[in-house]
């Protein structure tokens, strides 16, 4: 595993201020970020919170209200290494290593804590929960079926085993659909969950499989050194390869959002996958710096990843045929936000991506005054509007 390193929390300004360009990225821009004191791996998100599986840290709520300022307002030690989440309600369900499956209620994202646990049989990698169970990708020991019912009595109640490890998991229906250890997407059947089953799978050779997520009759999978692989799955028991996107080395995971492939690496950052033909998908988009990027979702219009040991990192992608000022502005120095109950006159708004708010509600905004562009950037405000 890598040492856990201490990152600080970054203040990262965005919207019509600016950001300069990465030196490596392409139509995607770093919104804000939060360090923390592990290894970031894999991230849920509900409501305004980032719930992170932070290594030997156990889970940390970081709130993104704000996607600039990111900011950790809770956490909850686990006995193993945290490396997966779902979340679920109050309840956040953490695959914690050798310490099977951890049930945290975060009904107080201030103050989350273990309500219930059931060790499984080897090393938790990844969770997923559908209705009232939770399946855990449980590496040697293929797939784990855990009732949930009850939170603080987590119980299993079924197993399919698995001729590799089982690396990553997510449910679609009646199935499970399982990345394993040598390049397979594995579907189980878990129509009874106390009786799953194997019902298909698809192999590519030479490879790990290490994340995957299913959209309708498409499954896509992350593979260690191959990108992204997308499979027709409308036939569970008869999986069809499409497509194939990228050489990436270690893409440990893929979340789906608007047509596009967001995938988590270790050597190449973000990516960006236009999925829209899945039989040619193609790269749209990236951002890389140092660092490792091992989990990643989407919510809301923001990339959170789990990025290492840089934390959590929040990113945008802006899409196709828009371009970033070659010399941004600098940001104000004030960044304490001025509550107000309306715009000045002559004034206007923009929320956090630089984007201008005809009617903004109560909330946090960036006013700029009509001589804005004689002043610089100094005559851009932060503004909480109230009502």
């Amino acid at each position: 595993m890598r040492a856990p390193v201490l990152a600080s929390c970054l203040f990262l300004a965005a919207l019509l201020i600016g950001k300069a360009p990465a030196a490596d990225s392409l139509n995607v821009r770093l919104i804000g970020g939060c360090g923390l004191p592990s290894e970031a791996y894999d991230l849920g998100m509900s409501m305004n919170y980032a719930y992170v599986a932070d290594g030997d840290s156990g889970l940390r709520v970081v709130s993104v209200v704000d996607p600039t300022q990111p900011a950790e307002v809770g956490y909850c030690d686990t006995p193993g290494w945290a490396r997966g989440v779902a979340v679920s309600g109050y309840y956040v369900y953490v695959a914690d290593y050798d310490s099977g499956l951890r049930v945290i209620s975060v009904a107080d994202p201030a103050h989350p804590m273990v309500v219930g646990h059931c060790d499984t049989p080897g090393r938790a990698l990844g969770v997923t929960v559908s209705g009232s169970y939770a399946y855990v990708a449980d590496g040697d020991s293929g797939l784990r079926v855990i009732s949930v019912a009850d939170p603080a009595h987590p119980t299993e109640v079924g197993f399919c085993g698995t001729s590799f490890p089982a690396n990553a998991v997510t449910v679609a229906g009646n199935y499970a659909y399982m990345a394993d250890d040598r390049g397979g997407l594995l579907v189980v059947s878990v129509a009874d969950p106390a009786n799953p089953a194997t019902v298909g799978g698809y192999a590519i050779i030479g490879a790990s499989a290490l994340g995957v997520t299913v959209n309708g009759d498409y499954a896509y999978v992350a593979f260690s050194d191959s990108g992204l692989h997308i499979f027709r799955v409308s036939d569970p028991t008869h999986l069809l390869h499409l497509g194939q996107c990228g050489d990436y080395r270690w893409v440990w995971d893929v979340a789906l959002s608007g047509g596009n492939a967001y995938l988590a690496t270790d050597e190449a950052g973000l990516r960006v996958i236009s999925v829209a033909d899945p039989a040619h998908p193609v790269e749209v988009g990236h951002y890389d710096m140092p660092g490792w990027a091992n989990g990643v979702t989407v919510s809301g219009g923001y990339v959170y990843v789990a990025y290492g040991d840089r934390g959590l990192q929040i990113f945008q992608y802006y899409g196709v045929g828009v371009e970033e000022s070659p010399k941004p502005q600098a940001p104000s120095r004030n960044s304490v936000a001025t509550v107000i109950r309306r715009l000045p006159e002559g004034a206007t708004a923009f929320d956090a991506l630089g984007r201008r708010v005809l009617n903004p509600k109560a909330g946090i905004c960036f006013v700029r005054q009509a001589s804005a562009a004689e002043r610089g950037a100094s005559a851009v405000s932060k503004v909480v509007v109230t009502r």
